[in-house]
């Protein structure tokens, strides 16, 4: 399949962008985090990395790795090199953390969003609003890591506006209560994920020398009240589809979960995002995919790309054992035993491990 942009995929499975915890504590990749996504990137037609951070303020996760900075590019080149060499497109998920950023993890603590808005959970920081010179600075920093993945190899980036994070949160209306340009009215609230999306378009055609895809990736619905409803994300999706992306990936824990509120249907979210945009933009859906047959199902709903998450941790050879009749034998489950086997870094494999009910481990 092959992109608007010209970046073209070996087959319609896509590794989903998750985050390992598996860094060095200076925003650099480390050895087992890039045998993690070689493991996994011989099969699939593109790998879509971990977010990464776009300024010091935006890091969202114990070791997260980074591309805020220059000194950054031999580490995204060296990741960007292992899942190439293996065959798959590696594209670099890039964003901000905004208000669910870790105190301890961004200079002086200071947490920022588009309002001074905590979010409704326990222990959630409460940020601080962002200026209007600020919001330019973070709008530019995603055009500059942008540069960054592009100097270091990548055959994309993928615009994280979505799980609840800084571009989402200018979106939503529970996050941005701003009366300025950036927010207020529906129009206003996607100022800021356009512009992101309008600087890192601009920088790929300054400085790419050959094909670079610019993927966006958002949730449709926010269990918050007020917070985002599907009738926004179907405005939000139109206002993307006439931006030229070469994908919209849309993230849900289930592939055919149905919309909570905005809308009145019987169609799964999934559904109602290809009808709206599928014409004109291809689309990536996600969710509890775990079987050649689920996935058959899947792409019957006309979306083109599907992405596999923790599918492709459990089964790092999935497309491989569909290719050769091997269902039978593809992993659905994975034991303590397994880490070795699967090339998994530690922080993930603890994280997997201590967190019920996250993998089917038996």
């Amino acid at each position: 399949m092959e992109f608007r942009s010209g970046v073209a995929i070996k087959n319609r499975v896509v590794m989903a962008p998750m985050t390992n915890f598996s860094s060095n504590d200076d925003g650099t990749v480390t050895d087992a985090e890039v045998n993690y996504y070689a493991r996994r990137s011989a099969g699939v037609g593109m790998v879509v990395t971990a977010c990464t951070n776009v300024t010091a303020n935006g890091k969202g996760f114990p070791g997260e790795f980074a591309g805020h900075t220059d000194e950054m590019i031999p580490s995204l080149r060296r990741l960007a090199t292992a899942i190439k060499k293996e065959g798959a497109k590696a594209v670099l998920q890039i964003f901000h953390g905004g208000r669910m950023c870790p105190p301890n993890l961004v200079p002086d603590g200071d947490v920022v969003s588009a309002s001074s808005v905590a979010a409704e959970q326990e222990g959630a920081a409460q940020p601080r609003e962002l200026s209007g010179t600020e919001i330019k600075d973070i709008i530019r920093a995603f055009g500059e890591t942008t540069r960054r993945a592009i100097e270091a190899g990548y055959d994309g980036v993928e615009i994280h506006g979505a799980n609840g994070y800084l571009i989402q949160q200018f979106f939503s209306p529970h996050s941005n209560r701003r009366n300025d340009e950036w927010g207020g009215s529906i129009e206003k609230r996607m100022t800021f994920p356009l512009a992101v999306v309008d600087e890192v378009k601009r920088v790929v055609a300054e400085h790419a020398k050959s094909p670079f895809l610019v993927g966006y990736r958002f949730s449709p619905e926010e269990p918050t009240d007020p917070g985002i409803t599907m009738a926004d994300t179907l405005e939000l999706i139109d206002a993307l589809a006439a931006k030229e992306l070469d994908y919209l990936h849309v993230s849900l824990f289930d592939f055919w979960s149905v919309p909570r509120r905005g809308v009145e249907t019987s169609k799964a979210r999934i559904e109602l995002i290809q009808d709206r945009v599928g014409q004109t933009v291809p689309v990536i859906g996600v969710g509890l995919i775990h079987t050649p047959d689920e996935a058959v199902k899947a792409l019957e709903t006309g979306i083109p790309l599907i992405a596999l998450g923790r599918e492709i941790i459990m089964e790092p050879d999935w497309v491989q054992k569909v290719e050769q009749g091997r269902e039978s034998e593809i992993a659905t489950t994975l034991s303590k035993d397994d880490q070795e086997r699967l090339v998994v870094p530690d922080p993930l494999w603890q994280a997997i491990m201590n967190t019920p009910g996250w993998f089917p481990v038996v």
